[in-house]
């Protein structure tokens, strides 16, 4: 059966935490390496990627890439606007033609719906680059860093600010699979999926949503925000001044745990979402998070290849 990442849920808890420990072990071993070269086992010697993109990317197209290269295989960037996917091809055709050509496909798009009618027709793994539903690929890069950071994920406690949007569907997709809890402040209007918060709960995690920042980041060991306004969406200015109170400052941080860790998928509004003290501060942690993208889908891509 061929094995997709759409959502986190898609591999299980196991297979997660088998793909953190790969990353893990993955990553201490290239240190002071040249990013281009490869593992010395090289496991995805001779396998091609196909990297298909209808949004803009920096670290999901570089990530992408550099992680092919150090498991010793190829990617190939295919921009929605550039192909025939841009001119009226179909998704379903796209996918069989892809099949083809490429081991696996990723796709970066703004439809949850075009990932998974990529994954039904297509006969080759396919990953979650991103969509407007979920990003499962940045969580796994969040998950390895706070690992990393001696962040035990049983019974943590995490504080998000700021939009209910796809990066918090995933995060409370991974409190359920992983046990820890989340409080989200987000204005009224702006909540997160119910699908993802009530699967969460019945897992057995404390989700709370609330109005107000400081409640939110209270005792937390990890706070985590994301852009306010995501590529493509209208109303911007309402928008902002909606978010406005749940910017993450110092005043905020101070709130939190004394060993808490500020996380932010990047890029970032400095000014708005977050301060620069913040993410230029101590506690941040956001340029791991960054580079980890790559070892987490190093080991997402060896499980859809069935070697995890």
């Amino acid at each position: 059966m061929t094995r997709h990442v759409l959502d986190l849920s898609d591999a299980g808890t196991d297979a997660l935490a088998a793909m953190l420990g790969d990353a893990l072990t993955r990553k201490s071993a290239r240190q002071g390496w040249p990013k281009g070269k490869p593992d010395d086992d090289a496991p995805l010697a001779g396998h091609v990627l196909a990297m298909v993109f209808e949004k803009n990317s920096t670290r999901t197209r570089v990530s992408f890439d550099v992680a092919m290269r150090q498991l010793g295989g190829s990617a190939i960037v295919l921009d929605a606007g550039t192909t025939q996917l841009g001119r009226g091809e179909t998704v379903a055709d796209t996918a069989r033609v892809l099949s083809r050509m490429a081991d696996a496909i990723m796709l970066r798009t703004d439809d949850h719906a075009k990932i998974e009618e990529l994954a039904h027709y297509a006969t080759v793994p396919v990953i979650n680059g991103l969509t407007d539903r979920s990003h499962p690929c940045q969580i796994m890069a969040d998950l390895l860093t706070l690992l990393e950071r001696g962040k035990a994920l049983p019974g943590l406690e995490l504080a998000w600010l700021g939009d209910g949007n796809n990066v918090l569907n995933s995060l409370i997709e991974a409190a359920g699979l992983f046990k820890f809890n989340l409080r989200a402040g987000v204005p009224q209007g702006y909540e997160p999926d119910a699908s993802f918060i009530e699967r969460a709960r019945a897992a057995g995690a404390t989700i709370t949503l609330t109005r107000d920042a400081a409640e939110a980041v209270r005792g937390a060991d990890v706070v985590v925000t994301d852009t306010w306004v995501s590529m493509g969406q209208d109303h911007a200015h309402n928008k902002v001044a909606a978010m406005a109170p749940f910017q993450v400052n110092e005043a905020l941080m101070a709130g939190a745990a004394s060993d808490a860790l500020f996380l932010h998928c990047l890029p970032a509004h400095r000014g708005e979402e977050v301060t620069d003290a913040v993410i230029d501060g101590p506690r941040s942690a956001v340029w791991d998070e960054a580079e980890n993208r790559i070892h987490a889908q190093k080991s997402v891509l060896r499980w859809v290849f069935g070697q995890l």
